[in-house]
């Protein structure tokens, strides 16, 4: 029997999905827990083989992101109720009931491994679905061996055999099979397999490309600001979607910001044959990214400029010329480099940003740092992006975090914007049908046609 027969996979897995329909919500919780706890567990191991198998990011941001994650979706999911009656609104006569979409399928990116298939499996479950997992094929073995540990500990559970499936040998072809059998799609990826998952035929949910403008208000602390930038520009060698991308800074601070840059050891490229070479190394003469620079150190980025970069470098940051189309640099750079662009007056900052998002990264998020609320809820109300960031490092706190609201996810709806069905971070609600009970409201009125039309 061929193991990755995407057939007999789908029927092994809706087998196990009907066990798992009749668990209680205490069980599904347990389940859901253990795959988290597990990836917890292994943090170190999955961490060093995703960085020896991809080539790409950084061993201790990886060990630093499993943990993070792990944690950070199983406490944003305990207490949840998925299992049979979810809410009952007496006012309004209206009791939810949760229901199972059936099975899911997942498709996982080579720079997110880890963390995703265990997210897609943890939501799945959690709204007692089954779950085929379709890795990148240059991120087989880490995403194998990630699902092969979770198996192994719900087995000891008792869990449903075959709730959780891999491809083994993933393909175009194999993926684009299992997307057109399952129930429900759940693509993390380039645009290309978004758009494959939109064409499958199936209910899906896709992502749309990053490009994280990051806006730095009039008289903000810069230093404060800067530390954060660098955060997240460099975490995992820069892979990550929510990663920041640009810098846009008010001209009466541009000198400061450079000074504040350098002082937190930021390569300045200033030089014109320089900007020229960074630029053609980054994107190729398409104006795509060039494989070879995403998610490599600063260090390998520096040689293949040809720049002479200090030591204790942690970023290269560049000023673009002009804003959106006028400069490749304005889009997204999944490696150490940041862009920087001035403005003059606040109205020309969100300007600059969407021109950017325009080009790339529509519908994705923005970073906005600032103590003055008129302009944070002037760039939320203009920019068209499902995420604001304020006084956030974007890179490791758009998923959720423990100290904002946002939902915990890997996956980062874009809206219609980035061409996605969601404008929110996906979760377990998404993967569920609701069955809604409509009673008739007790003492209800119905207005007269002179209230209704007042």
């Amino acid at each position: 029997m061929e193991f990755d027969n995407i057939s007999e996979m789908i029927d092994r897995s809706r087998k196990a999905q009907k066990i798992l329909e009749g668990y209680s919500q205490q069980d599904i919780d347990e389940i859901v827990k253990t795959i988290a706890k597990t990836v917890y567990d292994n943090a170190e191991v999955l961490a060093g083989m995703a960085v020896d198998e991809t080539g790409m990011g950084v061993y201790e941001d990886k060990v630093k992101k499993n943990q993070g994650k792990s944690k950070i979706i199983w406490n944003s999911l305990k207490g949840k109720k998925s299992v049979g009656i979810i809410e009952e609104d007496r006012i309004n006569g209206i009791t939810k009931i949760a229901k199972p979409m059936g099975v899911v399928g997942a498709v996982v990116p080579c720079t997110n491994p880890i963390v995703t298939p265990m997210c897609n499996a943890m939501f799945a479950i959690k709204a007692r679905n089954s779950i085929v997992i379709a890795p990148h094929p240059r991120a087989k073995k880490c995403a194998g061996y990630t699902i092969e540990l979770i198996n192994a500990s719900l087995k000891y559970l008792g869990a449903p055999e075959n709730l959780i499936q891999t491809i083994e040998e993933p393909t175009i072809e194999k993926t684009n099979e299992l997307m057109s059998v399952v129930d429900i799609v759940v693509a993390t990826g380039g645009m290309g397999m978004v758009k494959a998952a939109y064409s499958s035929g199936k209910p899906a949910y896709g992502v749309g490309a990053g490009n994280i403008q990051c806006i730095l208000d009039k008289g903000v602390d810069i230093s404060t600001a800067v530390e954060k930038i660098i955060s997240g520009r460099i975490f995992d060698n820069g892979i990550i979607c929510s990663g920041e991308q640009m810098i846009i800074v008010h001209e009466d601070d541009f000198e400061m910001l450079l000074s504040e840059l350098e002082d937190q050891h930021t390569y300045l490229v200033r030089d014109s044959d320089e900007i020229h070479r960074l630029r053609n190394a980054i994107f190729n003469d398409k104006g795509i990214i060039a494989r070879d620079v995403v998610g490599q150190p600063i260090e390998k980025i520096a040689a293949m400029v040809g720049l002479n970069v200090p030591e204790q470098t942690r970023m290269v940051a560049v000023e673009v010329s002009g804003k959106g189309r006028d400069d490749l640099l304005c889009k997204e750079k999944m490696c150490p480099v940041i862009g920087i662009k001035q403005y003059s007056e606040f109205e020309e900052a969100v300007e600059i940003a969407e021109s950017n998002l325009d080009v790339e990264g529509k519908g994705h998020s923005a970073v906005i740092h600032s103590n003055n609320e008129e302009h944070i809820r002037y760039a939320g109300e203009n920019l068209k992006i499902s995420r604001l960031l304020v006084n956030q490092i974007c890179a490791t706190m758009n998923g959720g975090s423990f100290v904002n609201g946002l939902s915990a996810t890997t996956t980062l709806g874009c809206g219609s914007w980035g061409n996605n069905i969601i404008s929110e971070n996906l979760d377990f609600t998404h993967l569920m049908n609701i069955t809604r009970i409509s009673t008739v409201i007790e003492n209800a009125v119905q207005p007269t046609d002179e209230e209704i039309w007042a």
